[in-house]
């Protein structure tokens, strides 16, 4: 096997190493800083409740309430302690050869390496389409993201069918599919024996500091991720956040805040533009990815006025100049502008 000689530092790296108290942040993807009042209140009323574990009804109803908002069967759900936790999971799959779609998120590719599994980078070129026939026909876990990070592309749920293979398991990071209108796409909602679709609550909810998340998937393989795990991995406050969201008066609420998110993307783009950076559309995520001549400067120009970008370097197959930015509301975009105005943008 070749040496890895892959840089895990810069696999390691997350937006929120970019972000100092105070700053006005457009590196971490969290809308918001904090849950929503009616799910503060919720995990609130629990706290009474945290000198007792976490019992098996309540796992029983978080997993029932994840499988009804997506059509599945409760065994076709395992709770997460975040997304990430997921990713961490995969070398117990014991996959021979690893595929990993870039440019995306890095830790399914960091969790993989960690624990030596060989990982071929499978790297698209712009404007980052899908092509199922770059993965290595030996690939037998495939990974990609959808919509993807830090691309903000949306890919056709086709294209993931495509990848599909006789031995072959793929694994979707839908970490954002819920920022997206009517979570087009997504394939959430198919049961598949070779397909796991890996959800994220830190996102939508602003839950970054409680950690929720779960995997939808067929029952065999969620056992073999699940086999080894600590006990009481899912705490009564998580347990209650992914009950909490899972409500369909929640989903409900989840889709208003997909359409702001569209809304407030579509007027940040012209805003962006009219300063001449390069902004990667069509885009379809909470996120935009763009280009400037010089950005580590720029970052680092922008952190000297208390705003947070996100470092594109990190991302495995980006060119030099990337950055990304957090879709944020129009007076947050307006400070943006006003200082990348001022820096002579």
């Amino acid at each position: 096997m070749p040496q890895d000689t892959t840089d895990r530092a810069r696999l390691r790296h997350h937006g929120d190493a970019d972000v100092r108290p105070g700053m006005l942040d457009f590196a971490v993807n969290v809308q918001g800083s904090a849950p929503p009042d009616w799910l503060r209140n919720r995990l609130a009323a629990r706290l009474h409740e945290l000198g007792r574990y976490p019992d098996a009804a309540e796992v029983a109803a978080a997993r029932a309430a994840v499988a009804a908002r997506h059509g599945r069967s409760p065994d076709e759900v395992l709770l997460l302690a975040g997304a990430a936790e997921g990713f961490a999971m995969l070398p117990r799959l014991a996959p021979e050869l690893a595929a990993v779609i870039h440019p995306s998120f890095t830790e399914p590719e960091l969790a993989l390496r960690e624990s030596e599994v060989a990982v071929a980078q499978v790297v698209l070129e712009p404007p980052y389409a899908l092509d199922p026939g770059l993965v290595p026909e030996a690939a037998d876990l495939v990974v990609v993201g959808n919509p993807t990070n830090p691309t903000s592309v949306l890919h056709p749920a086709a294209a993931i069918h495509a990848l599909r293979r006789p031995g072959r398991l793929v694994v979707v990071d839908e970490a954002f599919a819920d920022a997206v209108p009517g979570e087009s796409e997504s394939l959430a909602g198919e049961s598949l024996p070779d397909v796991l679709v890996v959800r994220s609550l830190t996102k939508t909810w602003a839950l970054a500091g409680l950690r929720c998340g779960y995997i939808l998937g067929p029952p065999p393989v969620l056992a073999r991720l699940d086999r080894g795990r600590a006990h009481w991995p899912i705490g009564t406050l998580q347990l209650e956040a992914i009950a909490a969201t899972a409500d369909p008066v929640a989903v409900a609420e989840s889709r208003s805040r997909a359409e702001r998110i569209a809304a407030d993307r579509a007027a940040m783009v012209p805003r962006l533009r009219e300063l001449g950076i390069e902004v990667h559309e069509p885009a379809h995520g909470p996120f935009l990815l763009i280009r400037v001549p010089d950005a580590e400067l720029l970052r680092k120009r922008l952190a000297d006025r208390d705003i947070a970008v996100r470092r594109g370097d990190t991302f495995p197959g980006l060119a030099p100049g990337h950055l990304r930015l957090a879709v944020r509301s129009p007076a947050e975009v307006e400070h943006l502008i006003t200082a990348l105005e001022e820096l002579g943008l």
